[in-house]
């Protein structure tokens, strides 16, 4: 399946498309490592026929400066855009493979930062296997990065640079959809292997200078409408989300432990329960300001979740009311709603142990 993460709509915050993108960036640069819904054009650029893709109508018919697919799985800005427009960015970093085929990997990794995220990306390497940049490839790739950036600029001003800019991570959700447990045995054993890697990970880009994460843990995958329709009634798998409920407290614990102070010195992170955040709005999308938050807007059959997002697929006309753009992900408005709520402080925030904001803000 496409990048399984599920929209992230925690709290409804009325503003302006990315407002805070008038200001001046927050932070020097944003890398991003992760799956679909951060995906800005990797997968465009990988062969193969079963390479998940969004590169053809009606993806991109709300993106703004015109209306064009350019690798996004949504009908305009994702997740990625949006947190980086609270950074001060005009939108995500360029996807990697595209910088590189332009020639111009280096001066955006210096100005700007990268996109590695990948559709249909896992934690595990074992998932979706050849059909994506897995967790660990997007980490090796930024580790050529920064040797090119070093080479370009020393490695002093490297380094300073990277202790500054903003890692945004979301993984996880391809990994749950990919499995198939049978016990609690089964299931525990699964958590311990995915914290344990997503860990390694995230030592690994410590080690080559990040000193900031922000990390997005996944929503309810048994309330997208591909699983959805799957139910006779058209509910939520509750089986499913229970699995997402575990994984987001392993997350919660077990990389606490992992980038406690006494391990990595210096480092600051901070982990969004998407699940937390997401499910109010199932319950009542009206809320929200959702008039519908079990189909998809653009695709065909029941719930909309039978066909593919493609051209010859019907689509509706107001994206905005709609949660779920295609049959997996969120719409360009559950998208910025999901980026909203990642740096709100207070009573209503998901984040732990720091919201976005006061991480983007540390020095």
């Amino acid at each position: 399946m496409k990048g399984l993460v599920v929209v992230l709509v925690g709290l409804v915050i009325v503003g302006a498309v990315g407002a805070s993108a008038a200001q001046r960036p927050v932070v020097p640069a944003m890398f991003v490592l992760g799956d679909s819904t951060l995906d800005v054009g990797n997968n465009n650029h990988l062969p193969g026929k079963d390479v998940p893709r969004a590169n053809e109508p009606f993806y991109g018919i709300d993106f703004p400066g015109g209306a064009r697919a350019t690798g996004r799985f949504s009908n305009g800005y994702n997740i990625a855009d949006f947190v980086a427009r609270h950074l001060g960015f005009e939108r995500s970093p360029l996807a990697y493979l595209v910088l590189k085929s332009r020639n111009y990997l280096i001066p955006s990794a210096l100005t700007r930062g990268v996109s590695y995220a990948s559709a249909g990306a896992g934690i595990l390497d074992s998932t979706n296997a050849g059909k994506n940049i897995p967790l660990s490839k997007q980490v090796s790739y930024f580790a050529s990065t920064k040797a090119e950036m070093e080479a370009a600029w020393g490695r002093h001003k490297v380094s300073k640079l990277l202790a500054s800019s903003f890692f945004l991570l979301g993984f996880g959700s391809n990994d749950l959809f990919q499995s198939r447990p049978k016990s609690q045995a089964d299931v525990a054993a699964l958590y311990a292997t995915l914290v344990s890697n997503y860990s390694a990970a995230i030592t690994e880009l410590y080690g080559m200078g990040a000193r900031k994460l922000g990390i997005i843990s996944p929503g309810p995958v048994g309330c997208v409408p591909r699983v959805r329709l799957l139910n006779a009634t058209g509910a939520c798998n509750d089986g499913m989300n229970r699995l997402t409920v575990g994984l987001a407290a392993a997350f919660k614990y077990g990389l606490a432990a992992a980038l406690s102070p006494t391990r990595l010195p210096g480092l600051t992170y901070s982990l969004a329960d998407s699940f937390a955040g997401t499910r109010a709005n199932f319950d009542n999308p009206q809320a929200a300001g959702f008039v519908n938050a079990d189909s998809a807007c653009c695709g065909s059959g029941r719930l909309g979740a039978e066909g593919e997002c493609m051209r010859n697929a019907t689509v509706c006309s107001d994206r905005d009311v709609y949660a779920f753009f295609d049959n997996v992900h969120p719409s360009q408005r559950a998208a910025e709603l999901g980026a909203q709520a990642l740096f709100v402080d207070g009573p209503t925030q998901i984040t732990t142990p720091i919201s976005f904001k006061e991480l983007a803000h540390q020095r």
